[in-house]
């Protein structure tokens, strides 16, 4: 039973050296964040919430010159920090200190293992398994203004005082099932650098109706896309307010030979082509010229046969078995899509890491190898 307890307010460092005092010997805290990204490239930490089962406590990163000591805890690999939905909270602690944090236990990935649906949200989740309804009225704030209400403090601080009684109710059901070395994989990936450092050479995978262009249209989308997420990075400016994706594609569609052409593509502002104008010319001229980086899976374009496709219909029934077997939603151990790609000879597929391997994926394989057939007995289907 959740227990309301003090919410610290911390916005000077002695308040805040204390509280990493109380926090010293912890193996786990809750954690969350609140932040702001609409005005800027990186996103802007405005508050961070910090539970234990004996303290809560929001710390106010705007009236603080240093937040080191904090952080100093966060990043100790000897204690687990707990979040839900974890990227986000990830990459503003990937940013402050230029890596991610180790020892994570995210709740969203571990509330799969004990049949909660994918991508279920925090309140749903303290729903389903506290029989608590959170208030969502400050959903919306605008968490850099000061100073923040007592209700917002409060409706900030419920982000982590409902979650130390979550983690605890899903780690002691994990371990009674024996599933939490499960996760052991998911959670690592959560720290691995690579998923937050957004290197703009990779910038063109993420725009919007991109993946229609091809040859030199493609080429010069992908430098288009490196030039306006660098500058997007140097600025600090959403990438948006740079350039839209829209005319990004539009531009990598028509590639304009001079700046007066360039100017006659719809959305076009003239102080931005007063300031860019030559020199995106100049690039487009240059990208135009390179073949263009394949898509990442262009052999994976797939063209099953009719016998292939008939055999993902039976790893379907795995799938649909195994989920059944272990109290899963099929769906949450594999799509269609991975076993599409699984036959056809991909095996870096989510299905083939962490614990969906070990649910699913290997049967999967055994199937695939022959090792692994399947029956029917008294009107049930058998591996």
């Amino acid at each position: 039973m959740t227990v309301r307890k003090e919410v610290q307010y911390i916005d000077s460092a002695p308040d805040l050296a204390r509280f990493c005092l109380q926090l010293g010997g912890t193996g786990w805290i809750a954690l969350d964040t609140e932040f702001l990204r609409e005005k800027t490239y990186y996103p802007k930490l405005c508050l961070l919430q910090i539970a234990t089962p004996d303290s809560i406590a929001c710390i106010d990163p705007l009236a603080l010159d240093n937040l080191d000591p904090i952080l100093d805890l966060i990043f100790d690999a000897g204690i687990t920090k707990v979040m839900h939905s974890a990227r986000q909270d990830m990459e503003i602690f990937y940013h402050l200190r230029g890596k991610a944090p180790d020892s994570v236990f995210d709740t969203q990935i571990a509330a799969l293992l004990l049949g909660y649906p994918d991508q279920i949200g925090y309140g749903n989740l303290v729903r389903e398994v506290l029989g608590v309804d959170l208030e969502k009225l400050h959903t919306r704030a605008d968490w850099s203004l000061r100073p923040l209400t007592q209700d917002q403090i409060r409706y900030a601080a419920d982000d982590v005082i409902y979650l130390v009684d979550v983690y605890r109710n899903l780690h002691a059901r994990l371990v009674e099932r024996e599933r939490l070395a499960w996760l052991d994989e998911d959670f690592a990936r959560l720290s691995s650098d690579a998923l937050y450092s957004n290197p703009p050479a990779d910038a063109w995978l993420r725009v919007k109706g991109g993946n229609r262009l091809k040859g030199a249209a493609l080429a010069v989308l992908q430098a288009l896309a490196d030039w306006r997420e660098s500058l997007a990075q140097q600025r600090d400016r959403p990438r948006g307010w740079i350039l839209r994706d829209d005319a990004l594609v539009e531009i990598a569609r028509h590639r304009p030979a001079s700046v007066a052409e360039l100017g006659r593509i719809r959305g076009m502002q003239e102080a931005f082509i007063r300031h860019n104008g030559e020199h995106l010319i100049k690039l487009i001229a240059a990208a135009g010229k390179q073949p263009p980086t394949p898509f990442p899976d262009a052999g994976l374009r797939l063209n099953l046969t009719p016998e292939q496709d008939a055999l993902v219909d039976v790893m379907s029934a795995v799938v649909r078995i195994s989920g059944i077997e272990h109290a899963l939603n099929p769906a949450v151990l594999a799509t269609r899509k991975q076993l599409e790609r699984l036959v056809s000879g991909d095996a870096d597929v989510d299905i083939m890491h962490g614990w969906r391997r070990k649910l699913v994926g290997e049967r999967l394989q055994a199937l695939l190898n022959g090792e692994l057939s399947l029956s029917v007995r008294d009107g049930k289907l058998i591996l």
